[in-house]
């Protein structure tokens, strides 16, 4: 579902710049499990990543989708970027489970938005406050619960409400332009009613679909995808 909104984000942006390729950034990006389907786009995806591990894995992956030429990797983290990305050079910006961990999330993202052109796009995946909430005390974890909606939790395990996370989007001089919630349902239901009832896979991911944009099914969704703008 991620995918499905960033893909049409991108899509227009090139529209709207009346060029077909964007200089798009990954932070975070790991193995390239977006990188490589934004080069697989026709698009130049830069991927900051602090694991040469992982940026090994992102090379085999592009390698493998003969994306090789379209996608740079670069060890670092947003606290090195503006050394290693030149100021408003791209056209959006993928920060996808980076906001959890860094030690000052409005900073970081704030180094994001350096590196945007006017009128760039920002895709930004993040943990949600009350799914995790709503799942621990699903499944009998009371006082981690209280300790998760209480905000006592440890900083390399950070989340957000969708408040939060437009708030630091406005701070960082972006404009939100959509929210939608990811695995509302899909955390909650047994994993054997989804892998033995025939065809309710399908008709899980068209429900999450449905109630992905509407606010209301928000507060319980795993996480939260916010696209926004800058300028």
């Amino acid at each position: 579902m991620v995918w499905e909104v960033l893909r049409t984000a991108l899509d227009r942006k090139a529209e709207s710049l009346g060029r077909p390729v964007l200089d798009v950034l990954d932070t975070g990006g790991g193995t390239g499990n977006f990188a490589v389907p934004v080069a697989s786009l026709g698009h130049r995806v830069t991927v900051v990543d602090p694991s040469p591990d992982a940026l090994f894995a992102l090379e085999r992956r592009a390698a493998e989708a003969g994306v090789t030429g379209q996608v740079r990797a670069i060890q670092g983290d947003t606290s090195t970027l503006a050394q290693q990305v030149e100021p408003a050079s791209m056209d959006a910006v993928l920060c996808h489970g980076v906001l959890e961990v860094v030690d000052d999330p409005a900073e970081s993202l704030r180094e994001l938005t350096a590196v945007l052109r006017d009128g760039g796009l920002v895709s930004l995946l993040a943990a949600n406050r009350n799914g995790a909430v709503l799942a621990r005390a699903l499944s009998g974890h009371f006082a981690e619960a209280r300790a998760t909606l209480s905000g006592v939790e440890k900083p390399d395990s950070r989340r957000f409400t969708s408040d939060e996370l437009d708030a630091l989007a406005r701070g960082a001089g972006l404009r939100v332009r959509s929210v939608h919630g990811v695995r509302i349902f899909a955390d909650l239901v047994p994993g054997v009613l989804v892998d033995t009832e025939p065809g309710a896979h399908d008709a899980l991911l068209a429900l999450e679909q449905a109630a992905s944009a509407d606010p209301s099914f928000h507060a319980v969704a795993t996480q939260l995808h916010v696209l926004a703008e800058l300028g």
